[in-house]
């Protein structure tokens, strides 16, 4: 799995060979590839273009948006709706309304959903856009300008400054090339490029392939020639196609989870309603058609409605806190997190150097260090870097800006020789007051070698042989945790040029050390998010020593770690163990980032990302709620479903929180409904077997779930106990199905119970007579009657038990509604009992019932209550969770 996500072998071992054999063993002459042979290396290497690009069409997204479960079961509902409603009905009750809703809510959510689609196909093809450029290729003795998708595995390359590099490649000439692969690791050091072979397994990072340019990096400076290793998949930046971005995989999967549980109850129970009313009543098709209703009844209509509400208005708090939430699902990733995954650079720490210590060669502070030091860095022309402005930023210190201006008065410079990778140190010729001074800052081992002597307060002695072993007990310390040491060392020179010659027997003045330091705020959001049970991982390109130093200063544990290296060479198998115990990973590339993500998700967690530079798009998009800052890059903030104004782990936290509240008000209305709905179908198979007529019409259970669902729109303002906050919530159709089967019955229980007590008190009171001693006028009475307090109790229990199964406290008293929910439910209860005394009612065969039978009603749902509240404690000491 992981040994993917890295160098490529073939780029590796061209990477220790000379450019000799690498032009024989790939048939390269000095006129480039012919026709031919580009055909033949395309066949045996592939293109150069990001994998699973052929099938991204418009057509496909479309295919995704619209054909779900869900929409099948919305699709079929709506048919079922439109035969027994508006074909198979007379003209005088034919009713378009559900069949116009069920399909409204199936257009909006599978336009939304389109939308979003596109929009990850716009964010894949930008990609491609940004690594697809012209680029120079030497074909058929001369060179051409050919789209970068064209190149092959062999073919010769010019690369010019402002060129971003297109597909690994083995440099064979260069000429003061600096190129910046942020890319890749997400570091913003510029780093110098040579032709030379690399000295066996001395390569450990990116940074340290001096002759390899990588796809994606950007040319700064200087031109070169090269052969091209490895294209499309087998780079390092490959393998990202963009189509996974929209595979969301805890909402899209966790939504068909639960279709898929509304499915296997339609099959199961749809059949016996049929079977059980098709034997009782002798009707085989008012049978069917019931059956058929009961289907409809089972599924909650307004799931995309209620659902896209509840996201919405996280969605806006959200905006009010410094977070724009571009795909609204999104806050349901934000719900179920257990997972963040975060780059280091500019997520931990701030992205700027800090000059921590300037010392001598005994580790104290030295203020000669830091002036010489300074006097390099403000002379030197060379490429700029953070090292040199973390060191010239100490002239803004209070009271030191006279100083450092002095400074610079007294010590004009003369002459330079920038830094370069063979000698790593920059050299800088300055006016002293007797002789010029010649002074280096650099690598620490490099320039140690240059020295001659040591110098320690003041007094100046011979570097003993031993004398680089004496230097890393000082640095070595320091190094290990996550610094950046360089040494800095002086000589006088008479003369007021420079030359490489001059370049020895300095004096060893002291070291710098700079530290990338933590965000200030990040230990306490990093402390809060782990609170909420969100489990920290650190993905970034930069080195393990620098990571593990961060993490560690920011409390996060440090005992597992894994370098890419170490990621490409675990098997599948060991892979997902490794991954799913490792904390910090570093010296990752792009891919590598993505996999981890992918992993963490097959291994069952929702995946957050964090992170700006392009390295991290790949897994900002195949994350589950990908999340970046409005400073990032275009590519990423396109790619990114949350964008957070402020780079600042506080403000997830406050995410999070949001994203459970609109998750646990989406479980709510899901499992009441659908347990509900369960219930009184169950109700109905039972009353079937017994009533020598159906419990309720079709249109009567249409219309008490249509308006049922309505009064959950309210939902998404209600408030939620901050137990369930406190931890990530699930989103899947694991637990419904018990949900269902555990409360379902209860309100089956209940109904039974009350149709007793219609069909052998109050109906015949009412009707004067049991059933079968009516006339046929009678009857119909007897039915109204009997149909409508069913109506009513059913109502008022699934109404009520929103209030009940909403907390895991006893409600009203430990955990109160929100003042909405209330006053909805409430004037919904009123609403539909008084829909019974009106000509609507009579319409759809409901009539008004005496006094005495709301008597009853009041004592059944008070017992309901009861029963239901012990049920609930029975559930929570079970199973220890309600939603």
């Amino acid at each position: 799995m992981m040994k993917d996500g890295a160098i490529h072998r073939r780029v590796l071992d061209y990477a220790y060979t000379d450019t000799a054999t690498l032009y024989r063993d790939f048939h390269i002459s000095e006129q480039g590839y012919t026709e031919k042979q580009v055909e033949e290396s395309r066949t045996q290497y592939g293109s150069n273009i990001l994998s699973g690009r052929a099938s991204d069409t418009v057509l496909y997204r479309l295919r995704r948006a619209f054909v779900n479960p869900f929409a099948i079961i919305l699709l079929i509902l709506a048919s079922i709706s439109f035969v027994t409603d508006v074909l198979l009905a007379s003209n005088f009750s034919r009713n378009m309304t559900t069949v116009i809703i069920i399909l409204s809510m199936l257009l909006i959510s599978g336009v939304v959903r389109f939308m979003q689609e596109l929009r990850a196909k716009s964010v894949a093809d930008h990609l491609i856009g940004m690594i697809a450029s012209n680029i120079l290729v030497r074909r058929n003795n001369r060179w051409v300008g050919l789209s970068s998708t064209e190149l092959v595995v062999g073919d010769q390359v010019r690369l010019l400054a402002g060129d971003r590099v297109p597909a690994d490649i083995r440099l064979t000439a260069a000429d003061d090339l600096f190129v910046s692969q942020s890319v890749i690791t997400g570091e913003s050091a510029i780093l110098e490029k040579n032709t030379d072979v690399l000295a066996q397994e001395k390569a450990r990072s990116y940074g340290e392939y001096t002759n390899i340019a990588f796809m994606g990096s950007a040319v700064i400076g200087g031109t070169a020639e090269g052969v091209v290793l490895a294209v499309g998949k087998d780079t390092v930046y490959g393998g990202f196609s963009g189509t996974q971005s929209s595979e969301k995989n805890g909402f899209d999967q966790g939504a068909g989870s639960i279709a898929w549980v509304l499915i296997r109850f339609m099959t199961i129970l749809i059949p016996v309603v049929f079977v059980a009313c098709g034997i009782t009543q002798g009707d085989w098709f008012s049978a069917f058609l019931f059956a058929l209703s009961v289907a409809v009844g089972l599924t909650p209509e307004m799931l995309p409605m209620v659902i896209n509400a509840c996201l919405a208005k996280g969605s806006a708090i959200m905006g009010s806190k410094q977070t724009v939430v571009k795909n609204i699902n999104a806050m349901q990733g934000f719900g179920s997190m257990d997972i963040l995954c975060v780059d280091k650079t500019g997520t931990l720490t701030g992205d700027s150097l800090i000059l921590e210590y300037y010392m001598d060669i005994l580790g104290n502070e030295s203020q000669a260090v830091l002036d010489l030091a300074y006097l390099n860095s403000l002379y030197h022309t060379g490429v700029s870097n953070h090292l040199d402005a973390a060191i010239l930023k100490y002239q803004e210190m209070p009271g030191k800006d006279g100083h450092f201006q002095e400074l610079e008065k007294m010590h004009p410079k003369l002459d330079e020789l920038p830094f370069n990778h063979e000698r790593k140190f920059a050299s800088v010729l300055v006016k002293g007051k007797e002789k010029n001074l010649l002074i280096i800052k650099g690598s620490v081992d490099e320039v140690c070698r240059r020295c001659g002597f040591v110098e320690y307060k003041g007094n100046r002695n011979v570097m003993e042989e031993d004398g680089l072993v004496s230097v890393h007990a000082v640095v070595d310390e320091m190094t290990e945790d996550g610094m950046k040491v360089l040494a800095v060392a002086y000589k006088e020179l008479g003369q007021d040029y420079l030359d490489t010659k001059d370049e020895q027997n300095f004096v060893l003045l002291g070291y710098l050390a700079f530290f990338d330091a933590p965000k200030q705020t990040a230990a306490a959001a990093i402390s809060k998010l782990q609170k909420l049970h969100v489990g920290i991982r650190v993905l970034t390109g930069d080195q393990e020593s620098v990571a593990i130093s961060i993490c560690r200063r920011l409390g996060i544990d440090t005992a597992e770690t894994l370098t890419g290296a170490q990621l490409e060479n675990l098997s599948d198998d060991e892979a997902p163990i490794k991954i799913e115990r490792t904390t910090v990973f570093s010296e990752l590339s792009p891919k590598q980032k993505a996999q981890i993500a992918e992993t963490l998700q097959s291994n069952g967690h929702t995946v957050g990302f964090l992170g700006d530079g392009m390295n991290d798009l790949p897994a900002v998009v195949e994350s589950d709620v990908g999340i970046s800052v409005d400073t990032a890059a275009e590519a990423v903030r396109e790619g990114a479903d949350v964008i957070l104004l402020k780079k600042d782990l506080n403000v997830l936290e406050e995410g999070i929180k949001e994203g459970r509240k609109a998750f646990a008000n989406v479980s709510k209305y899901i499992r009441i409904t659908a347990s509900s709905n369960f219930g009184n179908i169950f109700s109905i198979v039972v009353a079937s077997v017994f009533l020598p007529f159906f419990p309720m019409t079709s249109v009567q259970l249409l219309l008490l779930n249509l308006l049922y669902d309505m009064l959950c729109l309210v939902l998404p303002w209600d408030n939620v106990d901050e137990e369930i906050c406190a931890r990530p919530l699930e989103w899947s159709g694991r637990t419904l199905g018990r949900f269902m089967r555990f409360f379902g019955p209860i309100s089956s229980f209940f109904d039974i119970i009350t149709f007793s007590y219609l069909f052998f008190v109050l109906c015949p009171s009412v009707c004067g007579g049991s059933f079968a001693a009516l006339a046929e006028g009678g009857q119909l009475r007897f039915i109204a009657v009997f149909q409508t307090g069913w109506f009513l109790e059913s109502m008022w229990t699934q109404v009520l038990i929103l209030h009940l199964l909403r907390t895991q406290k006893v409600p009203m008293l430990q955990s109160r509604p929100s003042r909405p929910v209330m006053v909805v439910t409430m004037l919904g209860i009123l609403f539909f009992t008084i829909l019974t005394f009106t000509p609507v009612g009579t319409l759809i065969g409901l009539t008004a019932l005496p006094l005495s039978y709301f008597g009853f009603l009041v004592v059944i749902v008070l017992l309901y209550l009861l029963f239901v509240t012990l049920a609930k404690g029975r559930y929570l000491k079970k199973y220890h969770e309600l939603l």
